[in-house]
């Protein structure tokens, strides 16, 4: 998988890591994949609620040793 982006927002507590992440996709082309790493263990809600009112796709998501990994593709 290629990645366009990626946002370590490690240490950031909701809503910050998803204001990031739209800033980050509204700078990006349609298509292209945006990673977000997180230390936010409500991120994993957060993004899915996130991705279903924006339209942008949640393509995967993990949780890698207190690590939440959100990969998003550009609506």
């Amino acid at each position: 998988m290629h990645i366009d982006k990626e946002l370590d927002t490690r240490g950031l507590n909701c809503p910050l890591p998803i204001l990031k992440a739209k800033k980050a996709l509204a700078e990006m082309g349609s298509g292209q994949l945006l990673r977000v790493v997180s230390t936010d263990a409500g991120s994993t809600r957060d993004f899915m609620a996130f991705a279903k009112q924006t339209g942008n796709e949640l393509v995967e998501q993990q949780n890698e040793g207190g690590e939440f990994i959100h990969v998003l593709k550009r609506r």
